[in-house]
């Protein structure tokens, strides 16, 4: 059985009318999952309640200022608000966001326990956010947060990071590119927002790294990166456990980019990752056109079911 967390509750983050991060691309793909070929192979695990759960809030003051943590809850609390033009706050998204970060702890859990890979199907989205504040609708670092939180864990003691979402995950590079236990990989379009991710970038202990894609690229472009830098990259570091920033906004019907990838595509992603570590934790970042993002995910996990 493949392990797919997902909480109805994830939908009460609410972003307005006309935002592309919508609770729709949830609905999307669990319909997608529950379709799909292989609907009876998966096991649908309801997230443990933030609540319930003593380390979101550890490690959430650990990864992000309490002052940044309390400014995201304030906004809810108040009836909502922006923290940037692109990153809204609904009166539910403090609580939503604080659930999305345990069902990524889950998700380290459930990888550790199995051996095998398990799937994050929750938002707000997390790569955007830095250490003291929020954007490009991201508010708390779900794939760093997973990382420290793995590195408690018995027997792990190198975390690798792999982004292919379009967009550079500069949160997730800052809050990690100071521990040498944690190794950062992304293959984002270049320029792009957020306008970081140069390949000169390589972190404080050479823990970085940075694939830069040209606008209009497809996947005969994203092949020799995989197998030239970002294959070699992760096996040098020999990662105890291997945390997937799973966007799918590289999709050619994605509107906010533009790079040509395929659904297909990300099964490929996919099998380079196993290749790697069958140990792996994916966490949904972005991807806006639902019927893309929705096949995108169905190939990842199929990939993992082969």
């Amino acid at each position: 059985m493949f392990p797919v967390i997902y909480s109805d509750e994830f939908l009460d983050h609410k972003t307005g009318n006309y935002h592309p991060e919508r609770p729709e691309r949830l609905t999307a793909i669990v319909h997608a999952l529950k379709e799909a070929a292989f609907a009876e192979k998966i096991a649908w695990r309801e997230p443990t309640a933030a609540l319930e759960n003593s380390s979101v809030m550890q490690l959430l003051v650990k990864v992000h200022s309490p002052n940044y943590v309390n400014k995201v809850k304030e906004i809810a609390t108040t009836g909502g608000g922006y923290l940037d033009g692109d990153t809204p706050v609904s009166p539910r998204s403090y609580d939503v966001a604080l659930l999305a970060v345990s069902a990524w702890l889950d998700g380290i859990n459930t990888v550790l326990e199995t051996e095998n890979p398990a799937f994050v199907l929750a938002r707000p989205p997390g790569h955007h956010a830095e250490g003291d504040t929020g954007m490009g609708f991201c508010l708390f670092s779900n794939a760093a947060i997973a990382a420290y939180y793995a590195l408690e864990q018995p027997g792990i003691n190198r975390v690798a990071i792999i982004d292919w979402d379009v967009h550079h995950g500069n949160g997730t590079q800052a809050i990690v590119e100071t521990n040498p236990q944690i190794a950062y990989c992304s293959l984002h379009q270049y320029p792009c927002y957020p306008g970081t991710g140069r390949s000169t970038e390589r972190g404080f202990h050479n823990n970085v790294l940075n694939v830069p894609i040209p606008p209009g690229s497809d996947i005969s472009v994203y092949q020799p990166f995989w197998e030239k830098k970002v294959v070699p990259f992760l096996t040098e570091f020999q990662p105890d456990l291997l945390i997937v920033s799973a966007g799918y906004d590289a999709n050619a019907d994605d509107p906010l980019a533009s790079v040509n990838l395929q659904p297909q595509d990300y099964g490929l992603f996919t099998n380079y990752c196993l290749g790697i570590t069958r140990k792996i934790l994916f966490g949904l970042e972005g991807g806006y056109d639902l019927d893309t993002l929705s096949q995108s995910v169905v190939a990842t996990i199929n990939s993992c079911l082969v």
